[in-house]
């Protein structure tokens, strides 16, 4: 038999004076880890399943609760961390490959952290947005090269338009699929890109039929293991978004364990129940952009030319010269995703040391499209870890049309990144299609949270806008010039083509 040392990440300490042995924490635990002993009348924990996502803390009555980071197993080692140790020692009891949730969490450089935004004083006075209109409006698609006005009888558009996506601010709710979150969950993001004027991503795991209703808010998903994919599926959506590859695990495919496919998720992903849905690495039509452009030109004929079609790659090193295949290849938008990008279960090794920053790919591309003289040709479309409204914003002036959010969602709705999700056994019920746990999120609540979390963001964005002198996110769009560097190498400034501080 081999032994398991018992290494735990967490360790939960009870104050017994404070303890009134109410048992909320036994009942709140998906994991177990508070136990009640009748014999006893004792509530106790089993630390080596704390996952530290803080329910029982949140929730006890009497503050009775701390967990703390447990690190008296091991000396201090800092090549060997106790991170480093645990990993080898799961590896060695089972022979499996580790699995983990959420971005990665390794202290890589935040590049969002050494940039600046610009500011206006004197010579070109801001613009105070309580007084003067500030437009957010985005539109994400195709544009055309130049415009001709008709002005016979008034003034209209004679120019055709491709189909675009509008947004009232330049923030989407990121790919999540249905299985990996649960139904409730997906109805609040539904309900709150409805009420804020944008747009969310279905993500793999096709749609629900009760969430037709929310279709002109819909971005739906094709990716390589075509789940619930169908013409109907395909017809409701308001753009249609090929996946190709994802923030946290660029290169293979996805994976949701069968512990997920209840009924309700076989029926919407057309899968058995209590089957893994296993998404192969590659779209095994796709093994080029000449393919590539046949599924896009597909999809286009498939719905009558009606709205935009996108392609989702991960950050790469090579993202510039793909993405200006993507857009000969007829896609409208360019969604790049990095290496901080969310997942619901990816291997971790591949999650912490596979991709790049979204900051380094987005300027990348942004400037290759600028260079061939196709970037309104397609409208860029970047996640991968966005946390606050400055990033937005700066992603913006780094040259995005708009921003993906979906970690910074889910925090919203309770999420405290215990980086459990693949087990189905999330503790504020988002990524568990169990019944008991899912009732945790109620989806009006959770639209009305993620709703006010984009008004304040939005809120936001325009002050620093007025801030720079601006009274449109267009005029922000691409314009370097309003962001400096600070502690950053010549190389990074160059790759970013922002200028150093005080410069």
């Amino acid at each position: 038999m081999i032994f398991d040392p018992g290494y735990h990440e967490f360790s939960v300490v009870r104050d017994e004076d404070r303890c009134i042995k109410c048992r909320v924490c036994v009942r709140q635990c998906s994991f177990e880890s508070a136990c009640h002993d009748p014999e006893e009348d004792s509530v106790y924990n089993d630390q080596t399943k704390c996952v530290g996502c803080h329910r029982c803390e949140a929730l006890c009555p009497t503050n009775a609760i701390e967990i703390r980071r447990s690190q008296s197993n091991f000396k201090e080692n800092e090549n060997f961390t106790a991170d480093v140790i645990r990993n080898i020692n799961k590896q060695a009891l089972t022979g499996g490959m580790l699995l983990t949730g959420m971005g990665n969490d390794k202290p890589y450089p935040i590049y969002w952290d050494h940039m600046l935004l610009d500011a206006s004083q004197v010579t070109n006075p801001s613009i105070d947005p309580l007084r003067e209109p500030m437009e957010l409006r985005t539109f994400l698609g195709r544009k055309p090269d130049f415009l001709e006005i008709e002005e016979s009888e008034g003034v209209s558009l004679k120019t055709e338009l491709a189909p675009q996506l509008e947004l009232e601010l330049p923030i989407v709710f990121s790919a999540m699929s249905y299985g990996a979150i649960n139904y409730n969950v997906c109805e609040a993001l539904a309900m709150a890109a409805g009420a804020a004027g944008t747009y969310y991503n279905t993500g793999e795991g096709g749609l629900h039929k009760n969430l037709y209703k929310y279709a002109k808010n819909t971005i739906v998903q094709v990716a390589s293991g075509r789940f619930g994919v169908h013409r109907e599926y395909l017809d409701i959506g308001a753009a249609i978004e090929i996946k190709i590859g994802q923030g946290a695990k660029p290169g293979i495919g996805g994976h949701l364990p069968g512990e997920k496919i209840g009924e309700e998720v076989s029926s919407t992903r057309m899968i058995p129940v209590g089957t893994d849905a296993l998404s192969p690495a590659p779209q095994h039509d796709i093994y080029s952009i000449e393919d590539l452009r046949q599924l896009i030109y597909a999809l286009k004929e498939a719905t009558d030319y009606t709205k935009p079609v996108s392609v989702k790659i991960a950050a790469v090193h090579n993202s510039a010269a793909i993405a200006s295949g993507m857009v000969r290849a007829g896609a409208d938008i360019i969604a790049l995703d990095g290496f901080r990008g969310g997942t619901g279960a990816a291997p971790t090794m591949v999650r912490d040391n596979v991709g790049i920053p979204i900051e380094l790919a987005l300027a990348s591309v942004d400037t290759r499209l600028r260079e061939e003289g196709i970037r309104n040709q397609a409208s860029i479309l970047v996640a991968g870890g966005f946390r606050n409204s400055g990033d937005v914003i700066k992603a913006i002036a780094l040259g995005a049309d708009a921003i993906y959010i979906g970690t910074a969602a889910l925090v919203a709705l309770g999420c405290t990144l215990c980086q459990k999700c693949y087990t189905g056994k999330c503790g504020w019920g988002i990524t568990t299609n169990d019944p008991y746990l899912a009732r945790r999120q109620n989806p009006e609540i959770a639209a009305q949270k993620l709703t006010n979390l984009l008004r304040g963001w939005g809120l936001e964005i325009k002050e620093m806008l007025g801030g720079m002198g601006l009274n449109a996110i267009e005029s922000l769009r691409g314009n370097r010039l309003k962001l400096r560097g600070v502690g950053l190498s010549d190389t990074d400034l160059d790759i970013l083509g922002i200028l150093p501080a005080g410069k």
